[in-house]
C-alpha cells in the first residue's frame, strides 16, 4: 500500500513500473542476437537478446515456439515481436516473446555453414560410412507431403520404370514449423519395417526457407543414423541442404531420386533379349563346327575304306543332332515360356488393367483402403472405378 502521497512500498511502486510497462510497451519488435538459449524440458524458451549497448531477458512459451520454423542458436541476429512484462517478486523485466524470425537470409546460411561444418568434423558426410543402394528395390519407403507434386512424379516415374516395385509412404510436413519433428518420426517410422529396401526423402523447390527442415540437425541425425539406404532428392538442382550431405545418395529432383533407386523395365527386357540371342547363336557356331570336325572325319582315308562302319557311325551322328535340336527346341520353348510369364506378372501390376476388370478401389482420407480394419463405414469414402471415381459423403 502507499504510505504517503510520496512514499511507496515496494509492491506498490513494482506494480506502477508494471502498468506502465505493459501497457506502454504491449506490442514490439526487436531485433537483435541471441544469447544464453535454452530449451527447458517443460518446453518453454529462455535466452537473452543483445546488442552492443544492452541485454534483455526473454521468454517464449512451449505452443507458442511451435511456429518458430528454425532451431535459435547463439550468436544468430533475430527480429522478436512481444511485449514486455514485469516479474513483481524480483523486480525484473523481459519480453514475452510471441514470434520470432532470422533477421535475414544471411543468418540462415550462417546457421547452415557452421552445422555443416560440425556435422564434418564428426565424420557424418564420410563416404565410406554410406550404404549402397540397391540396384533392383522390391519395396521403396517414401518421405516426403502426400499432397504435394514431388510425391505424383516419383509415383509417376515408378509406374513408367519398374511397376511392380511396392511403394510405402510415411506421410510427413515439409515445411514449416513442425517439419523438422515430422521428418524424423517418418524416417523412423520406415526403419522399423523389416523389408524396405531404400528410403526417398523428398520435396519440390522453394527458398532457404521452405527447405529449412532439411537444415536442422535432428533431420540430418536420423539420415546418419537409418538402417535403409537414403536418397535425397529436395528442391532443385541448385538447391543443396544438410540432409543431402549426410544422405547415402543425393539427387537432383524428387524425380532424379526415383530414377536413381529403379530399374528401367526396357532395360531389363533388353537383357534378357540380348541373352536369348546370344545363347543361340553360340549353341549354332557349337553346331556348325561339330558338323565341319564331322564332315572332315567322314572324309578321312579311314572311313571311306570300311563303308558299313561308316553308314553306321552317319545313323549315329545323325540321331544325335536330331537329339540336340530337340534339346534346343524344348530350351527356346521354356525360355518364352517364361518371357510370357514375366511379361504376365509385369501387367498383372496396372492399376488401369485391374480396374478395368471390374474392380473398385476405396479411398478415405486420401488413401486407398487395403484392409476391412481400416474402413470406417462412418466416414466419408471414394469409390475409383476404370472409368471414373464416385465420392459416398457421410450424411
Amino acid at each position: 500500500m502507499q504510505l504517503s502521497d510520496d512514499i511507496y512500498s515496494v509492491s506498490d511502486l513494482t506494480k506502477e513500473i508494471k502498468l506502465l510497462l505493459e501497457e506502454g510497451f504491449s506490442d514490439l519488435h526487436v531485433h537483435g542476437e541471441l544469447s544464453n538459449f535454452k530449451a527447458h524440458v517443460s518446453g518453454h524458451w529462455y535466452f537473452s537478446l543483445k546488442d552492443s549497448g544492452a541485454t534483455i531477458n526473454c521468454t517464449m512459451w512451449r505452443g507458442i515456439n511451435n511456429y518458430v520454423f528454425f532451431t535459435p542458436q547463439d550468436g544468430m541476429k533475430v527480429v522478436i515481436t512481444g511485449r514486455i512484462t514485469v516479474y513483481p517478486p524480483r523486480g525484473n523485466y523481459q519480453l514475452d516473446v510471441r514470434s520470432m524470425k532470422p533477421a535475414g537470409v544471411g543468418e540462415l546460411q550462417a546457421a547452415f555453414e557452421a552445422l555443416k561444418e560440425k556435422l564434418l568434423k564428426e565424420g557424418l558426410f564420410d563416404e565410406d560410412k554410406k550404404n549402397p543402394i540397391p540396384q533392383m528395390p522390391s519395396k521403396i519407403g517414401i518421405v516426403t507431403a502426400v499432397d504435394g507434386a514431388a510425391f505424383k512424379d516419383m509415383i509417376s516415374v515408378a509406374k513408367r520404370r519398374f511397376p511392380i516395385v511396392e511403394i510405402i509412404i510415411a506421410p510427413s510436413r515439409v515445411q514449416g514449423a513442425g517439419a523438422a519433428e515430422s521428418v524424423v518420426a517418418a524416417i523412423n517410422s520406415l526403419n522399423e519395417e523389416k523389408d524396405i529396401d531404400v528410403i526417398i526423402v523428398g520435396r519440390g523447390g522453394g527458398s532457404i526457407e521452405d527447405l529449412w527442415c532439411f537444415n536442422e540437425e535432428i533431420v540430418a541425425r536420423a539420415i546418419f543414423a537409418s538402417r535403409i539406404p537414403v536418397i535425397t532428392g529436395i528442391g532443385h538442382e541448385v538447391d543443396f541442404t544438410i540432409a543431402d550431405f549426410v544422405s547415402d545418395l543425393r539427387a537432383p529432383t524428387p524425380s532424379a531420386a526415383m530414377e536413381l533407386c529403379t530399374p528401367d523395365q526396357r532395360e531389363i527386357f533388353g537383357i534378357i533379349n540380348d541373352f536369348f540371342y546370344n545363347a543361340s547363336e553360340n549353341i549354332s557356331d557349337l553346331l556348325n563346327a561339330a558338323q565341319v570336325r564331322i564332315k572332315n572325319a567322314l572324309g578321312s582315308y579311314g572311313f571311306r575304306m570300311p563303308i558299313d562302319l561308316i553308314r553306321q557311325r552317319s545313323q549315329q551322328i545323325d540321331s544325335s543332332i536330331f537329339k540336340i535340336f530337340q534339346i534346343v527346341d524344348r530350351k527356346i520353348l521354356i525360355d518364352n515360356n517364361k518371357i510370357a510369364l514375366l511379361s504376365g506378372v509385369i501387367q498383372s501390376h496396372d492399376l488401369q488393367g485391374t480396374l478395368k476388370k471390374g474392380f473398385v478401389l476405396v479411398k478415405q482420407d486420401g488413401h486407398f483402403i487395403k484392409r476391412l480394419k481400416n474402413f470406417d463405414i462412418e466416414k466419408s469414402k471414394t469409390l475409383k472405378f476404370f472409368d471414373g471415381e464416385v465420392e459416398l459423403r457421410k450424411n
